[in-house]
């Protein structure tokens, strides 16, 4: 059932008629292909998200704020999405009211001397680190790319990226912040609510991250945040990342006081006690296991094929026959991703000598093949900009990730292996991308300062063709056995799971209960159940926000 005229003119009335629209061909523009990266729950093939009642582009937080209240009048649900990256910015129920948030793309401020940037929420990476540089200031940037919006980063999810040991994940940022709350009401939060600045998100104001982030976040369930205040940090490059080149073999020129390099190890029990080094040394602006999301066996034809513009995906079968590139990708089994960036020239000479001593101590080295110039100029460019995450989807169209416990180096490296292998024999079945058995990516800490590794196995699969589709939700049944048979905690394979069916559409209260409840820490479901009554009333978000 569509909008009623009324609620539809009241909603008219606030975005005016060139900003919202319920014509049934641009509604069906807004739902997602739940097969091409949502297997959590399936098995999808051929299923979208629910078609919104309406999509509307509000300009202001008063604009948001007068159409929650209009939802919360009328009982309608909404989501608001900034730049649309997976199923969870969009509606889980028909009718929906769908907020589109690119009209409010505003840095309204880059504050200097703090040390901070206030954005709102269709400011994408990209655009606010350019920004930032220019005042020599950089911003973590999330793992899915620079194309994502850092606010949603910050408030609705976990907001791991490449750079979180030196920068920390999204929460770790995020400091005073506007949200519009689902019944409508608006908080200031942090230092901003008591009329004292963008500068602090737990205080003198009031200090609410806990309730409106907690582990993970609401995921677009609990209100919409409006504006927000974002930490950044020093970069000591250029006010201006130039870039050269064709696409996609996009290079930076090499910097005296920042390189990439990619860092190889004997083994897996070397690759976690060069974590901890690298940790205790303070050092690294950069660590991330980064290109082997595209397989142990691919990635290295595939860095040929990205930093060089005559070639292309074509080439890939025969350069996987090339002696040279299985040589490298065999000495690189065991790596990872660091850019170093030093403040001053003295400091740069020290961190080089300090990762030539940990080399020395663990038994590692430096790729030779990834220090060509050429090839560093690449990876620079990629691992600071992000540039490039489409990269996930671009052997059969859709991916999705699996395993991805994160604890201790020692404890990733005590069950990566097996995961590897079992990878690799259903990669043999045929429905998933054979690209080595270990297709790992992952940060080199969790967390600013380091403290842990999550290795996340991506899956690559063709989201049209129905046996592949299914055979990759075959594999995700199969891993979450693997796990629970060899102790492990659950995997990224089952993070949605727990919103929808596999219909597509959201589970019913009565069914998430019953699947909440048997979970060994289903108090926390409970106490979100509170909170969600309390400041939700009308349950107008939807189960991404997970509640029994």
């Amino acid at each position: 059932m569509a909008l009623s005229r009324e609620v539809y003119q009241a909603l008219e009335d606030i975005v005016g008629p060139d900003n919202i629209s319920d014509d049934p061909a641009l509604l069906d523009s807004y739902v997602y292909p739940l097969m091409a990266t949502s297997l959590h729950c399936g098995p999808f093939y051929r299923v979208f998200t629910p078609r919104a009642g309406a999509v509307l582009l509000p300009a202001s937080t008063e604009d948001v704020q007068a159409v929650v209240k209009v939802c919360n009048k009328h009982k309608i649900k909404y989501k608001a999405s900034s730049t649309f990256w997976g199923a969870m910015g969009y509606p889980s129920h028909e009718d929906a009211v769908q907020l589109d948030m690119r009209r409010m793309n505003r840095i309204i401020e880059i504050d200097r001397k703090n040390m901070f940037a206030v954005i709102e929420p269709y400011v994408i990476g990209a655009t606010l680190q350019a920004e930032a540089m220019k005042v020599g200031l950089n911003c973590h940037m999330i793992g899915a790319g620079a194309g994502c919006s850092p606010l949603v980063a910050a408030t609705c999810y976990v907001g791991f990226g490449p750079d979180s040991f030196y920068m920390g994940v999204g929460a770790e940022n995020l400091l005073g912040f506007e949200w519009v709350m689902p019944n409508g009401d608006t908080v200031k939060a942090g230092s901003l609510g008591s009329g004292a600045g963008w500068f602090c998100g737990e205080g003198p104001g009031p200090g609410i991250i806990g309730l409106i982030k907690g582990t993970i976040g609401a995921r677009g369930g609990m209100g919409v945040f409006t504006k927000i205040a974002l930490k950044l940090h020093p970069w000591p490059g250029p006010t201006t990342l130039s870039a050269s080149g064709t696409p996609p073999a996009y290079r930076a020129p090499l910097l005296d006081n920042v390189r990439a390099f990619t860092v190889c190890f004997p083994s897996w029990q070397a690759f976690a006690d060069s974590c901890y080094k690298l940790w205790n040394a303070g050092m690294g602006y950069i660590a991330h296991r980064q290109y082997n999301k595209l397989g142990r066996d691919l990635k290295i034809p595939m860095i040929k094929i990205l930093s060089d513009p005559d070639k292309t995906l074509s080439d890939l079968e025969e350069m996987l026959e090339d002696p040279e590139n299985k040589k490298i990708a065999e000495e690189s089994k065991y790596d990872f991703e660091l850019v170093l960036a030093g403040m001053t020239k003295r400091d740069i000479e020290w961190q080089l000598k300090a990762l030539d001593e940990i080399l020395a101590e663990t038994g590692g080295w430096k790729s030779e093949f990834m220090s060509r110039p050429e090839i560093e100029q690449w990876s620079l460019l990629y691992m600071v900009r992000l540039g490039h995450k489409g990269l996930n989807l671009v052997y059969g169209g859709g991916y999705d990730g699996s395993f991805a416990q994160n604890g201790p180096p020692d404890f990733t490296a005590s069950y990566i292996p097996g995961a590897i292998e079992f990878k690799k024999s259903w990669e043999k079945k045929g429905a998933i991308v054979a690209a080595g058995g270990d297709s790992g990516m992952g940060g080199i800490g969790g967390m600013g300062g380091g403290g842990s590794v999550g290795i996340e196995s991506f899956v690559h699969f063709d989201p049209h063709d129905k046996f592949s589709t299914e055979g990759t939700f075959e594999y995700y049944e199969a891993v979450v056995k693997y796990e629970r048979e060899n102790g492990l905690p659950p995997g990224l394979q089952r993070l949605n799971g727990l919103s929808r069916g596999s219909d597509g559409r959201e589970f019913s209260k009565e069914v998430r209960k019953e699947i909440l409840s048997a979970h060994p820490q289903s108090a926390v479901f409970r106490y979100q159940t509170k909170i969600r009554e309390i400041f939700n009333p009308n349950d107008l978000g939807d189960a991404y926000y997970v509640t029994i």
